[in-house]
């Protein structure tokens, strides 16, 4: 199956209440994880590649071309988009040369006037290639790729404004953060969210950040319209955990324990059980079937 905009999956995913995963690909591994999971549990789902990651692979034009060789090869049925997270502008345009389905561009850390102009721009653009689009107001806490935020809440005035742009999907600062959640973290301000999503209707929300947050305020989350959540951090942990017990137990010293494709294997069965365990609490399992 070709890759797919993330539009109409989040709008189903709106309707049925519950949450399509993102989850951020860092290598062919990660990648291959994450598609047989999705199939496996006949679960739509995003890639979520960061400029950083991008970079990583070699560039766009790779991701790309990774990504559509294994929906081919892997035979892959359920709905895939292929999106750039919290992309810059520069970087947004290089992901649509480069055959990506989705982007988001976050231009949450720009004086807002110039961030309405820059998404209206990207808005016509999308349209036109049918592609799907997100953007962000109030930025997330924590560092994404060198984009620091320190978890503020949007202001719900102004995400309307931006999704009254046209845009797919808004993720909207709620207190969230990147990475490992401080002991003194106060939560998620569901008061913000369903502010925002009075304002906006029927528009996908998107919650950044899922790695560490309470599975209770994951669930009320999707009740109160989140559509769209994003997990990387959560799969790294558990793929560096398998790998080191790996390594510690010497079965890299056993036989061709060293061989790449041994080594690598606990880290990506993590993956795997990780992935299928937010599928099923996200509420996306059997929603592509």
């Amino acid at each position: 199956m070709a890759l797919v905009s993330a539009k109409e999956m989040l709008q189903k995913a709106k309707a049925g209440h519950y949450a399509v995963g993102q989850f951020n690909i860092n290598n062919l591994e990660w990648t291959k994880a994450i598609l047989l999971t999705a199939e496996e549990c006949k679960s739509p789902v995003i890639l979520g590649v960061s400029e950083g990651a991008g970079k990583y692979m070699t560039g766009y034009k790779t991701v790309v071309g990774m990504v559509n060789g294994m929906l081919e090869e892997l035979n892959i049925t359920v709905p895939v988009a292929l999106h750039l997270d919290h992309g810059s502008y520069e970087g947004a345009k290089k992901c649509i040369e480069a055959g990506f389905s989705s982007i988001m561009f976050d231009g949450s850390h720009l004086p807002f006037e110039e961030n309405v102009e820059k998404t209206k721009e990207l808005v016509a653009i999308c349209n036109e290639k049918g592609m799907s689009l997100e953007a962000e107001v109030g930025s997330i806490g924590g560092e994404e790729d060198g984009v620091v935020g320190m978890g503020e809440c949007a202001d719900p005035k102004e995400c309307k404004m931006i999704a009254d742009l046209g845009v797919d999907f808004l993720a909207a600062g709620i207190g969230n953060i990147h990475g490992k959640y401080p002991a003194n973290w106060k939560g998620l301000s569901f008061e913000t969210l369903a502010a925002v999503q009075e304002l906006t209707g029927e528009l996908p929300l998107v919650l950044h950040g899922g790695t560490g947050i309470p599975d209770d305020m994951i669930k009320k989350a999707i009740d109160l319209g989140v559509s769209k959540i994003n997990v990387n951090t959560e799969c790294q942990l558990v793929f560096a955990e398998a790998t080191r017990k790996y390594i510690e137990a010497g079965k890299d010293l056993e036989g061709k324990g060293y061989d790449p494709r041994k080594l690598l294997k606990p880290g990506a069965d993590a993956i795997v059980e990780k992935v299928k365990e937010k599928m099923i609490l996200f509420g996306s399992d059997g929603k592509a079937e």
